[in-house]
């Protein structure tokens, strides 16, 4: 009989509860002998070599430390590296996938509440009901029907660019919603765009031809303020522009210099200093909806990462397969 699998949860056990439904808990405990994380606070990095001795299997998350020479040197078993939360690049670095190690992470969980939100703030920019709201609020019925004349997503173009998890779950919602969708990706062919119902093009084109953009791409070095000036100035008057994705991407000032000429309208869920100060000029500008980084924040986010990080143990256990595997190669085009 196979000896159980030795599984480390390394991460703060109210994150754990958080994360993890009782079955999913339940379930994992099914699967081997699974050591908790012993404090409520995040882990220092020697905490983390003395634990990961002999473990075969660990599960990391938010505040799990980086994994240095000093944490793989201690790892002696360590086979497999369930990341439940989103980016493994600043905690994973490229030596943790030596020596047959194997990772996988949940980052599909998130990118469904990123699209639903995506799609929240383009509707809301089309409908200005965020404007609507306030004018009805402060000045009545009358100052509120002035501004009720908006436009439909229906029939209307939008540039997605990016195709990651969470644009491609953008891309299958605004296509449910009968949007004509334009992708700029350039790890994606102009087959595989059109087998996803879209078409793919050049950012200069998307950025002049759709009244919609959303930005949906991850923080490489590559991607580093990829949209600044002459990016914005190419948007038609009266366009949109979404960012759920990373603030990385965008040159702030030429977006906040842009908004305040009012030609364009935006909606923004990351920023570049987070939290927002309170004197963010960004708060002061009617064109433009705000949101706290919290695009990926549902309660049902949370559980599918507990739930794919326990099929991603039971795939691993059972036949060797991870649905969600990274791999090496991987990093330079991953969030």
């Amino acid at each position: 009989m196979r000896d159980r699998p030795s599984i480390l949860v390394a991460m703060r056990p109210p994150l754990f509860d958080q994360l993890f439904a009782e079955d999913q808990q339940t379930r994992l405990r099914a699967l081997g002998n699974v050591t908790m994380q012993p404090q409520a606070g995040n882990l220092k990095e020697a905490q983390l070599i003395e634990l990961i001795s002999g473990q075969e299997i660990v599960i990391t998350s938010w505040g799990t430390p980086p994994f240095s020479a000093g944490v793989l040197a201690a790892a002696d078993r360590l086979k497999l590296i369930v990341h439940s939360a989103g980016s493994i690049k600043l905690m994973l670095l490229p030596p943790v996938f030596s020596d047959g190690r194997r990772v996988t992470h949940v980052a599909y969980s998130m990118s469904i509440p990123v699209a639903e939100t995506t799609l929240a703030l383009i509707l809301l920019c089309l409908r200005q009901f965020h404007k609507i709201d306030r004018a009805f609020k402060e000045a009545g019925w009358s100052a509120a029907r002035d501004l009720m004349v908006g436009a439909e997503l229906a029939g209307n173009r939008v540039g997605v660019i990016g195709a990651g998890y969470t644009g491609r779950a953008v891309i299958k919602r605004l296509l449910a919603l009968e949007a004509e969708v334009w992708l700029c990706d350039p790890y994606v062919s102009a087959d595989s765009a059109a087998s996803m119902g879209v078409r793919k093009v050049p950012l200069e084109t998307l950025m002049r031809r759709c009244p919609i953009v959303t930005l949906q791409a991850p923080a490489t070095a590559e991607t580093y303020r990829m949209i600044g000036a002459e990016q914005f100035g190419w948007l038609r008057d009266g366009a949109v522009f979404i960012n759920t994705s990373r603030a990385h991407l965008i040159d702030e000032a030429a977006l906040l210099a842009e908004l305040r000429t009012e030609r364009i309208s935006a909606a923004l869920d990351v920023f570049d200093q987070e939290p927002l100060p309170d004197d963010s000029p960004f708060r002061e500008l009617d064109n433009l909806i705000i949101t706290p980084h919290i695009a990926a924040v549902t309660r049902q986010s949370y559980k599918r990462q507990g739930q794919i990080s326990v099929d991603e143990v039971a795939g691993y256990l059972g036949e060797g397969k991870l649905r969600y595997e990274v791999t090496r190669d991987m990093l330079d085009t991953m969030a």
